[in-house]
């Protein structure tokens, strides 16, 4: 007879626990909207959030420049179901939980989670234009993470102990004996090289994970900006001498320089682009590109705005180098990006089925029984989607290859 402590509500509640010891970088990310596809915004499967208004400075105290409020949102789409399966017999039934948690449970949801985390972390990783490092060149010191902290700096994003590093082992080890040539607290040194990480630097709590992004770049790396109107929130660049191009590559385009998000005062860097879906060797599509008013992200070097002449045949140059191959850390506030489970139905027909949701994590899990086997068959459900809500508080850190 089977242990009647070894209920489907006892195994559910196991599998929420192992989702979240398993999330290494689901756990660092927005998850406040899980139960919000029921709620306000949602429609159907996509959920919308609303971003602040941008406004901008009047010089004066006579006349009030009264600006309208440009309401700015973005979407987070309920598209992805995920599952693992498993069958157990009544002998492996009557164990105890922990015993069942290990032989089972925890192969089962390393696997469901490892692959959610990998869709997501990867997914989120090519919406992000900033990048900071040298592609090929190994990360042995902070140059590269200053760099990034820099970006985040000069975007905006809060100070506020939730900025988060993922980086492969690799990178981690090459920074770790890389640290060696600073000065240290001789306790951090050991520590470091106790346990083979760093836990903190550069504003930055680190998370090794093995499924941070690596994008192979296109056959063809040049191309220039044709002869058209640019208009504000353009992100249809038309382009010649170019091949179709790989969502998540990253490029500037030459005299078109990055801004204060709310002075609009020019930064001494080149804006950078990130090339999205459904771009092809005409069209580059990117995120919105505005040369004026609150929404302002571009400007000449000197912080005026860009004008036709500007950008007419402007040159692009991409990151990296033609069909290379590059693993990308990635810096990252807690606010930078979303994930949201939704509730799965309860299906009637089954023995039984529970559902349990904790801290932005629904899971469903669903038995049925095979008479005939002596088996229980076991289904773990999760339905989610993601989004980049503020990329631009979020840094891709490239190194080797």
């Amino acid at each position: 007879m089977a242990n009647t402590l070894l209920t489907i509500d006892k195994i559910t509640s196991e599998a929420l626990r192992l989702a979240h010891e398993k999330a290494t970088f689901l756990g660092t990310i927005n998850r406040q909207f899980d139960g919000s596809w029921s709620n306000e915004g949602s429609t159907g499967d996509t959920l919308r959030i609303r971003l602040p208004s941008q406004y901008t400075r009047t010089r004066g105290s006579r006349v009030a420049d009264v600006q309208d409020s440009e309401q700015q949102n973005t979407l987070i789409v309920r598209a992805t179901q995920d599952h693992t399966a498993m069958r157990f017999n009544s002998r492996e039934l009557a164990l105890d939980l922990d015993s069942f948690s290990k032989l089972h449970l925890q192969p089962a949801m390393a696997s469901l989670i490892s692959g959610v985390e990998s869709d997501v972390l990867q997914g989120v990783s090519k919406l992000v234009w900033n990048t900071a490092g040298t592609p090929g060149t190994a990360i042995t010191s902070l140059t590269a993470l200053g760099a990034a902290r820099a970006k985040l700096n000069q975007n905006l994003a809060p100070k506020d102990n939730q900025r988060n590093i993922q980086m492969d082992s690799v990178t981690m080890g090459g920074l770790v004996a890389g640290q060696v040539a600073y000065f240290n607290p001789s306790n951090i040194i050991s520590e470091n090289y106790r346990e083979g990480a760093i836990s903190r630097s550069a504003m930055a709590d680190f998370y090794e994970n093995e499924r941070v992004l690596a994008l192979t770049n296109n056959t063809s790396l040049t191309g220039s900006l044709s002869t058209y109107t640019i208009v504000n929130g353009d992100q249809d660049l038309q382009v010649s001498s170019y091949t179709a191009t790989t969502a998540g590559m990253v490029f500037t385009i030459a005299g078109v320089f990055d801004c204060h998000p709310e002075t609009k005062t020019a930064y001494t860097s080149l804006k950078q682009h990130v090339v999205l879906a459904g771009s092809s060797s005409t069209t580059i599509s990117t995120y919105p590109i505005y040369i004026t008013g609150a929404r302002k992200n571009v400007a000449n070097a000197d912080g005026t705005d860009l004008t036709v002449a500007n950008v007419t045949s402007a040159a692009l140059v991409f990151v990296g180098s033609v069909s290379t191959t590059y693993t990308q850390s990635l810096m990252y506030h807690k606010d930078a990006f979303a994930f949201a489970t939704a509730e799965l139905p309860l299906m009637k027909s089954a023995e039984q089925c529970v559902r349990k949701t904790m801290d932005g994590i629904s899971l469903r899990v669903w038995q049925d029984g095979d008479i005939r086997n002596d088996e229980l068959l076991t289904r773990i459900d999760i339905l989610y989607g993601y989004a980049a809500i503020r990329p631009q508080w979020a840094c891709r850190i490239y190194g080797n290859t």
